[in-house]
């Protein structure tokens, strides 16, 4: 079986290929791998593949699926947990194509990224690398709270370790801190809004490492203008994929919300890295190998989309 990699960069290559060596995926499949992002254009470079594999921001609409059915692809792996940007009545429905992911893969990362995100907003330190690097050792602008007996919005496994479990308006009451990690679903998205947003604690800080469109950016960008909202970290944005995992730094950010969270000092903008580890990159791997090889013998496909 040949499958086409879209969205590949050198860590991509470099990992499946370890991992198809070691799971023996190769030399039995041919791995094809290729820089674009999927949509309906490119989607005639995988012709001849039978298998596709797509990351976060491919867009497999349904105008994309049909050109690659097309072109003779059967099946589509992905290599992220999320699946909101593929069209899956069409796929599955329509054209027959499973859709098999990675269910699991960087909890750990995910979540460390969020806690990093976290203490540098609080504690200035992007603003005081930038003013140390210029010998200014000055501390106005740099005051933070201390996080002891802060109220955290988490998940619900937290109860565990003495966390409460409440419903969304007595989180956003009562958290100086919202950190969301939750997938982006019909009934999800632009969870945090308008009206979310004034209920919220006073100089709130809000997180999000999961999915750019649980938040409404234009929401977000008023609550800061307004001072309702203190401090946000995202690594995830909604319309990304015209930017992130991209060198745009000799462009012109055309998105004017995206172009005006970049003018707040109290916001830190990362690149959809949060699940970029060792660890995470290795999990990835090996688990589309095993789906790779699960669907060519033929066998339960323990990680399909249903």
């Amino acid at each position: 079986m040949k499958i086409a990699f879209f969205s590949s960069h050198s860590y991509d290559v470099e990992s499946m290929e370890r991992a198809a060596k070691l799971d023996a995926v190769t030399p039995t499949h041919e791995l094809q791998f290729l820089a674009a992002r999927l949509d309906v254009h490119s989607a005639k470079l995988a012709e001849g593949c039978e298998g596709v594999c797509l990351f976060v921001n491919d867009v497999a609409d349904a105008d994309a699926l049909r050109a690659l059915h097309a072109g003779g692809t059967r099946v589509i792996f992905l290599r992220c947990a999320g699946f909101d940007r593929i069209d899956l009545q069409c796929a599955k429905e329509e054209l027959g194509m499973p859709v098999l992911r990675v269910p699991a893969y960087s909890p750990y990362a995910v979540a460390e990224h969020a806690a990093a995100l976290m203490m540098t907003l609080n504690r200035k330190i992007h603003r005081s690398y930038n003013r140390t690097r210029e010998q200014n050792f000055r501390l106005e602008g740099l005051l933070g709270f201390d996080v002891h007996g802060k109220t955290v919005g988490v998940s619900p496994e937290a109860q565990s370790y003495g966390a409460e479990y409440e419903s969304l308006d007595e989180v956003w009451a009562r958290s100086d801190i919202v950190s969301l990690h939750c997938p982006l679903t019909p009934s999800t998205k632009h969870t945090v809004n308008t009206e979310s947003i004034s209920k919220m604690k006073d100089n709130v800080m809000i997180i999000n490492t999961s999915h750019g469109g649980l938040i409404d950016t234009k929401a977000l960008v008023n609550g800061l203008k307004s001072r309702k909202i203190g401090s946000v970290g995202l690594d995830v944005f909604e319309g990304e994929g015209d930017y992130f995992y991209s060198d745009c730094s000799g462009g012109i950010i055309a998105d004017n919300t995206l172009a005006r969270l970049f003018t707040f000092p109290n916001v830190i903008i990362t690149g959809h890295q949060a699940f970029f580890t060792e660890e995470a990159l290795d999990n990835i791997s090996y688990t589309t190998m095993s789906n790779i090889q699960a669907y060519s013998a033929k066998e339960e496909l323990v990680n399909e989309v249903k």
